[in-house]
């Protein structure tokens, strides 16, 4: 299956989606207490004059585990969170593929070989997710949800003064079966996780996100959501896709999913 990713047709497009949501979430009941950030890999979102009016302070990045051998990846990386820093907006890091072998797993010695450097060139990140959509079957991580515990336990005893999101689910199928499995291997009740629930949002409907809530204890944050405008790469599930959909779609995402539960905490447009 491939993943239903967000490909909207320019930088407007994107900013103005966030402007709705901020309304929206505003409009939510006043005891919801609610981070609303952004997902966006493109540094010159930093410099539009639209990001800093929305007042923004949340901002996610998602990069392949073994990205820092790679010089031109390190550029981006360094372009990327050198711009977030000085914007002063808190990154939250998601590690996932590597970008030149996809299908590539590291060890967990390898993996926390990787975070070690990471944050030693980056002392200042404090936020990171252990891998992107790991129950999507395009992701080396699909039917490995023990590997991930072992990433994810790494980093905890690495970082303790980080905050670590055990894993980063598509509200697909297999969601649950590689939640508990991951809980399993990973001998204690993760505080965070991080949900993609596109199906949810762009079909308006709240059954993928009750059931990670079920199945899961600790905070449940959307760290990929909204409506989809246009996609451009091969993909199975299907929307509607256009500008008035994604509005619709993102308005649901704060009227009804970040209103399911008080453990929904932050919200990455």
């Amino acid at each position: 299956m491939h993943r239903p990713r967000v490909r909207l047709r320019s930088r407007a497009v994107l900013l103005g989606a966030l402007a709705a949501a901020l309304t929206a979430g505003a409009a939510a009941a006043p005891a919801l207490a609610l981070t609303v950030g952004i997902a966006d890999n493109k540094p010159d979102m930093f410099g539009d004059p639209r990001f800093h009016a929305a007042g923004v302070r949340f901002a996610r990045l998602s990069v392949g585990w073994d990205a820092l051998s790679s010089p031109w990846q390190v550029a981006e990386i360094d372009a990327w969170l050198g711009a977030a820093r000085a914007a002063n907006v808190e990154p939250l890091v998601s590690f996932g593929h590597s970008r030149t072998d996809r299908r590539s797993v590291p060890t967990p010695e390898r993996f926390l070989f990787e975070f070690r450097r990471f944050r030693a060139r980056y002392p200042w990140v404090k936020e990171y997710a252990a891998w992107n959509e790991a129950n999507h079957c395009g992701e080396p991580t699909c039917h490995r949800p023990a590997l991930v515990a072992a990433y994810y336990r790494t980093m905890r005893r690495d970082c303790p003064d980080c905050r670590i999101l055990a894993a980063e689910v598509l509200d697909t199928p297999n969601m649950v079966r590689w939640v508990r499995a991951f809980r399993r291997a990973a001998r204690e009740e993760p505080r965070y996780w991080g949900l993609h629930n596109y199906v949810d949002a762009n079909r308006r409907r709240t059954r993928g996100t009750r059931r990670l809530l079920r199945a899961v204890k600790g905070l449940v944050w959307f760290t990929e959501t909204g409506g989809i405008v246009a996609r451009h790469n091969p993909h199975r599930i299907t929307f509607p896709e256009s500008r008035r959909h994604a509005a619709v779609a993102t308005r649901f995402v704060f009227r009804r999913l970040a209103r399911l539960s008080r453990r929904v905490t932050r919200v990455y447009i």
